[in-house]
């Protein structure tokens, strides 16, 4: 599968989050669509398609911070997985919080993956890295089930 056919879809409040991220995809020269969500409850709106939303492709990976305004991540998690629509999506947290219970109640949601924000230099490029890569080697399903 092409990478550029895999959209990314960043579900973060912190606006220097969300700049380094899309900075550190440029820098990668990674050709992945980004569609950015401000917390839980607009990126289902940009799912689900409801409202004036952007839209994002099939297929795509939902890079997803824990805390956030109005719906967490954890909310967010539990809403997408009783979604027939949504429940296979696919979606990596990227969190500051290496809470043990953040951790596991994650993985227990079938999340792909667990990325600490460590405040290193690395952490984003590395992250990002192995998501440009991931989307360019794993064959993902090209609609969710409806």
């Amino acid at each position: 599968m092409n990478h550029s056919t895999v959209s990314f879809l960043l579900v973060d409040d912190d606006i220097v989050s969300i700049m380094s991220m899309k900075r550190t995809i440029k820098k990668l020269r990674l050709l992945n669509p980004v569609v950015v969500a401000g917390d839980g409850l607009e990126a289902l709106d940009i799912l689900r398609q409801t409202g004036d939303v952007p839209e994002i492709k099939h297929p795509f990976i939902v890079i997803l911070d824990l805390n956030m305004p109005r719906m967490s991540g954890h909310a967010f998690m539990k809403e997408i997985r009783n979604d027939p629509a949504l429940s296979d999506t696919i979606v990596f947290i990227m969190s500051t919080s290496d809470s043990a219970q953040d951790v596991e109640e994650a993985y227990r949601a079938n999340v792909a993956g667990y990325i600490l924000k460590d405040g290193k230099p690395n952490t984003f490029r590395d992250a990002l890295e192995l998501l440009g890569t991931y989307s360019e080697i794993v064959l993902l399903p090209k609609t969710n089930a409806s």
